[in-house]
């Protein structure tokens, strides 16, 4: 799933869907904004709610615990390590290790963190028959150079060709702490993946700290670990593609996460026909599917499955996640359809 942005409205929906609460911001949005809230629970725990906008969008995390104190040094922790690993992956900041790599085409003393993310991405590149790639930037950056929002996008045979001729992860070399590329020009995004491993690094860093029940919903990338009260899962709602609050499901989660991949976010011209979804096979925006979510054990592997699937057609996108273990998704075409893999409905709350 790519890093999605919110606008106010959006970000109180997304914390009310959650079951995190809602806080009025009487001031802009900052970068550094903290959105703080603590409750004294029946079972005498405490919840603790934190949001804060990084990775260019909200991220929340809710925690229950027995210590106030203990929670929140767990969160602030958390919320560390987001902003730790972020100043590794984001492509947009001048001077981070990917950056450097886009622009020099080769990176030495690459950090472990980066060479597992690009690990993982090759074998989400071999699962998914190369519906997901990372070393598709190029094309994004075609498209948005040649961006008409209040028109037609305006795209040369050549055009096309040059960038798909970049588009190639196995091109992409890894090793233990050194990444470069074999072809001059190519570029990495990790808009796919790089926020769900950040996710559940988060969670990890929790659970180390001894909150082992908690949410963590970033930018609608989230991760769910125990229970939100005794005997209790955390109940998430899928996003509306519509913005209309019209949920197209609500789910129980425990010790899992789910993401949802769609094209209704940033759109690159007046008729919508290219998003930031990109196929790295033609260049194209998918259109067959309106949204798709997955559950799986991590959010880097619901993230990257979500967009895989999203590439495909509908069709393909189910049969694509029945294929895997321990993985469930809502496919919501743009024809209308809804389909669903066999398990997903042990996910649905009735």
């Amino acid at each position: 799933m790519s890093i999605k942005s919110f606008n106010r409205r959006s970000f109180m929906k997304a914390l009310a869907a959650t079951g995190i609460g809602a806080a009025l911001v009487s001031t802009p949005v900052a970068a550094a904004m903290r959105i703080a809230d603590a409750i004294r629970l029946g079972d005498k725990r405490f919840k603790l709610s934190e949001t804060r906008f990084l990775m260019g969008t909200y991220v929340s995390i809710t925690a229950i615990h027995e210590s106030k104190d203990g929670a929140e040094q767990a969160i602030i922790n958390a919320f560390s390590e987001v902003e730790r690993l972020s100043a590794i992956f984001d492509r947009h900041w001048k001077g981070t290790p990917v950056h450097h790599l886009n622009e020099t085409g080769r990176l030495t003393d690459a950090a472990p963190e980066l060479v597992t993310v690009l690990k993982n991405a090759q074998d989400f590149y071999q699962r998914s028959n190369g519906a997901f790639d990372a070393t598709v930037l190029p094309v994004v950056e075609m498209l948005k150079k040649n961006a008409d929002p209040g028109g037609q996008i305006n795209l040369s045979r050549s055009d096309i060709d040059d960038a798909l001729a970049l588009v190639d992860s196995a091109s992409l070399h890894v090793s233990a702490n050194e990444i470069s590329f074999a072809k001059q020009g190519m570029g990495l995004t990790l808009d796919g993946i790089g926020k769900g491993f950040i996710v559940d690094r988060a969670s990890d860093i929790l659970t180390e700290n001894g909150v082992e029940n908690h949410l963590i919903n970033a930018g609608g990338d989230i991760r769910a670990r125990g229970e939100r009260a005794a005997g209790q899962p955390w109940v998430i709602a899928i996003e509306d593609p519509a913005k209309k609050g019209r949920y197209p499901a609500v789910l129980q989660l425990k010790d899992a996460a789910v993401a949802t991949s769609g094209g209704y976010e940033i759109y690159f011209d007046a008729d919508r026909s290219f998003h930031h979804v990109v196929n790295p096979r033609t260049a194209m925006s998918p259109c067959k599917s309106i949204s798709v979510s997955v559950t799986a054990p991590t959010v880097m592997e619901a993230d990257a499955l979500s967009t895989s699937a999203f590439v495909m057609s509908p069709k393909d996108g189910v049969a694509f996640v029945n294929g895997l273990e321990n993985s469930e998704c809502l496919i919501l075409g743009s024809s209308g359809a809804r389909l669903c893999s066999g398990g997903w409905e042990k996910f649905v709350r009735s």
